[in-house]
């Protein structure tokens, strides 16, 4: 959890949206984990994808027209992917601007280039503009690709992935050599929003490009009364994401994130206010109820069972086709639960016999160069694209 300053609402999210982030990759994969030594070869943490909501998104039209889904997905994201879009209906994208753990690693790097450069820069409209539109195309690109081909198309670019792997950039890049763009991209987007407040909110984000689009139905906006403005522009200054709100009577605009700092910074009691269906709120109390409800909403669907984002136990002794084998599961393992022989496995998935029946099988590519697990499923009567396939951190 990182501690800063609560003068204004921007540092209090970021101190919300980074123990969300901690939540959802320690605190929900503890809760929604297995018993590791009733499940052989099971994993205690799901993957970055399982938490992401988007996941979901990609994984929908394997649901609808194949009952399944995707590899990496669960029930659970598809429960974080209903209630953020309640949120967005609701209260615009108040996902992005006071829960995402992504944007509050954009506002911790944005408040500290503030702090070195004194000033806060900003992209010349000519170059802003049109690049604000390349969030919605990659929006596109990426759930046109995820459906056609049945899988986390985007992953290995994802830059909210390779942040989840920091630790791990050689091994993740040696893995999957196409990780590298996912790094590089989180490298320019750290540093964009050392220059510039939220970058990849703005030009980058799918997520955001998606709520941004729900969000134009929501009751709730910034509205000014232009009887009370004293133009200051105070206003304009305080967005991220560069909204005129001087100018406007009611913010309606896609890229407005519910942050509120707008209202915050304004001197002029009433001037500036946030509303939901006529009702105005203060920005402290919006925060709570977007808070309150989400994690509320989550800890009910933890407590009734309805947040798997992990492969369902299997018991010792239980039976799986060669289908259901995961990538984590060591050699031996998969001779265990598959119940084959260790000769059958290495013959059957193709397995030079040099290689240790203690390596993973999401591992072997490293020391067989060239070797692919999906297609060696394939070839031994597996299917790539399963209710619960291949699961990787």
């Amino acid at each position: 959890m990182v501690v800063l300053a609560t003068s204004s609402l921007s540092k209090i999210s970021v101190i919300i949206s980074v123990n969300f982030g901690s939540s959802c990759n320690i605190n929900l994969r503890t809760l929604c984990s297995v018993n590791n030594n009733q499940v052989l070869g099971g994993r205690k943490a799901p993957s970055i994808h399982a938490l992401c909501p988007f996941g979901a998104l990609e994984s929908l039209y394997s649901l609808l027209f194949m009952e399944s889904f995707i590899k990496k997905i669960y029930l659970g994201t598809f429960v974080l992917l209903i209630l953020t879009v309640i949120l967005a209906i609701l209260f615009r994208r108040s996902f992005c601007g006071l829960l995402c753990p992504f944007g509050a690693l954009q506002e911790a790097f944005s408040l500290l280039g503030r702090k070195i450069f004194k000033k806060r820069f900003i992209v010349p409209q000519k170059i802003d503009k049109p690049l604000r539109y390349l969030k919605y195309v990659i929006l596109l690109l990426t759930v046109a690709m995820a459906w056609y081909y049945g899988k986390l198309w985007m992953a290995p670019y994802d830059p909210y992935s390779a942040y989840s792997h920091i630790w791990t950039v050689s091994e993740s890049i040696k893995e999957d050599p196409h990780a590298i763009v996912g790094f590089i991209l989180l490298a320019v987007t750290l540093l964009g929003s050392f220059l510039y407040d939220r970058f990849f909110c703005k030009y980058l984000c799918p997520v955001g490009a998606f709520y941004g689009i729900i969000g134009k139905i929501s009751p709730t906006r910034v509205e000014r009364n232009d009887n009370l403005c004293i133009h200051c522009k105070a206003c304009n200054k305080a967005c991220p994401v560069n909204i005129d709100i001087a100018k406007a009577v009611k913010v309606t605009d896609a890229e407005c994130i519910n942050c509120n700092e707008c209202v915050l910074a304004c001197s002029k009691m009433g001037a500036l206010e946030v509303k939901t269906a006529r009702k105005a709120f203060h920005p402290i109390a919006m925060l709570l109820i977007v808070v309150g409800l989400f994690f509320g909403t989550i800890l009910i669907a933890q407590t009734t069972g309805n947040l798997q984002t992990t492969p369902s136990a299997r018991k010792e002794g239980q039976i799986v086709p060669i289908s259901e084998v995961k990538g984590y599961y060591t050699i031996e393992e998969t001779a265990i639960a598959t119940g084959l022989s260790l000769k059958e496995v290495y013959e059957k998935l193709g397995i030079p016999e040099n290689v240790s029946k203690n390596t993973k099988m999401k591992e072997i590519s490293n020391e067989v160069p060239g070797y692919n697990f999906d297609e060696a499923k394939a070839k031994a009567g597996g299917s790539e694209n399963t209710a619960n396939n291949i699961e990787e951190p």
